[in-house]
């Protein structure tokens, strides 16, 4: 198990395999599969400080594109209930929803909350692009403070461990 840990770290140091690595860790983490992108994240940067800025702006494109795939998700699901159904649906317990519209997708990054919420806001139809661009915006915010956080916070004996 050490040697794949220990491989995986190796892997992530080069630049050409860190941002597909970031991309992929951000993209599945946005979905509904349970995955945190933040450590894949931090690693590549501690590993590779000079790529703070690319890592950070792919780790968001990827982050953003799962939170894309859940609202097209939502989308579908509607339209293939009401095709179904033969009326369109009404979901009565997220009316907040509806009355903060996109805007409730800037907090998309929340744990546990953010994924579904994404599908949602498909689901209501709500606007695409304005949601794209809360996504992205709460997206990047968050690996903002939380990168920042934890790279000031993370000791030198960390450093040393990842690299």
């Amino acid at each position: 198990m050490e040697a794949v840990l220990w491989s995986i770290l190796d892997a992530l140091r080069l630049p050409q395999f860190g941002l597909t690595t970031v991309f992929v860790a951000a993209f599945v983490s946005a979905t509904l599969l349970p995955l945190g992108s933040v450590p894949v994240v931090l690693g590549v940067i501690k590993l590779n400080p000079e790529l703070y800025w690319p890592v950070m702006l792919v780790a968001t494109a990827g982050n953003t594109l799962g939170g894309i795939t859940n609202w097209l998700v939502g989308y579908g699901t509607h339209s293939a209930v009401d095709k179904v159904r033969g009326s369109a649906t009404h979901v009565k317990a997220l009316e907040w929803l509806r009355r903060f519209g996109p805007k409730a997708c800037l907090v998309s990054w929340l744990p546990g909350i953010g994924d579904p919420l994404c599908a949602v806001a498909g689901w209501l139809r709500l606007p695409f692009w304005p949601c794209v661009f809360y996504m992205g915006l709460g997206m990047f915010l968050r690996y903002l403070t939380f990168i920042s956080a934890l790279l000031w916070l993370l000791p030198d004996e960390w450093a040393e461990f990842l690299g």
